[in-house]
């Protein structure tokens, strides 16, 4: 790329990203700046990976069953809102007016509103499920803390938080509203899973739940190569985030996925 192409480039997104903030966004919670998140998250680690296994290595596993239902009853509840929110305020409305591949850089102020308020709704539930893993800690499921759930609840919420942030728009609307829908199920799994022994029997489709979610990230990935190919009127730099983590996260499914359900056959 010549020197005169790039300089256009960055010129562009400048722009892009000045378009793109409304006035409101900087007094919002944990968006002044970038430290309270990574504050939030480097407690979270520290906590899942060294602080907690040392607290827990000579005590007994706590139960917290009864927490846990709630816990994850309340996330449904709130992957519910985040699934139907785009089509009560409008959205979606806007996106489909727009067209597939035709939406402004810089739509209107309160549409632009309404999308980074829904950004940053979901960012709040991405650090509500940070305590996953520290209930998994909690409770000893060593199992269960592996590299793909403590990166992917991670990485997550640093996406969302940049995009969202300065880039808003259509593209991060899509990946929340699917991750969302994929969560309803995903914590009603968990739900019924913490109620005990006797709702066992209603968990036959624990396998499914990562088919889903390998749905999610090939209709990602299919969605975004399209905004690429039909050359769209979209920031392809967000465009190229999202093919790229959606490529990564299918493959580390498709590896967890491997791992955890073929069976071998003798």
């Amino acid at each position: 790329m010549s020197t005169l192409n790039y300089t256009r480039l960055m010129q562009q997104y400048d722009e892009l990203i000045k378009i793109n903030k409304h006035t409101e966004v900087e007094s919002w919670p944990l968006l002044g700046g970038p430290v309270p998140l990574f504050s939030i998250l480097g407690i979270y680690l520290l906590f899942v990976l060294k602080v907690g296994p040392n607290l827990m290595a000579k005590r007994q596993p706590f139960g917290l069953q009864s927490l846990l239902v709630v816990y994850n009853f309340f996330l449904v509840l709130v992957s519910l809102f985040l699934t139907v929110l785009p089509f009560i305020n409008g959205i979606f409305a806007h996106m489909y007016n727009e067209g597939h591949c035709n939406e402004r850089h810089h739509p209107s102020l309160e549409v632009l509103y309404k999308m980074t308020s829904y950004g940053w709704w979901y960012m709040a539930s991405k650090i509500i499920e940070l305590a996953d893993t520290v209930f998994f800690v909690l409770r000893k499921k060593k199992r269960q803390i592996s590299f793909l759930h403590v990166f992917h609840h991670t990485s997550v919420s640093l996406i969302v938080w940049f995009i969202m942030k300065y880039l808003p728009g259509q593209q991060a609307v899509i990946f929340s509203f699917l991750n969302s829908f994929v969560h309803v199920f995903m914590y009603a799994y968990y739900m019924l899973a913490a109620m005990g022994p006797r709702f066992q029997k209603y968990l036959w489709w624990k396998k499914y739940m990562t088919r889903i979610q390998l749905v999610q990230f090939c209709v990602v990935f299919i969605y975004t190569s399209s905004l690429l190919l039909f050359d769209c009127n979209q920031p392809k730099a967000v465009s190229v985030y999202f093919l790229c983590i959606s490529v990564m996260f299918l493959l580390m499914f498709l590896n967890f996925y491997s791992n955890e359900y073929k069976k071998v056959k003798v």
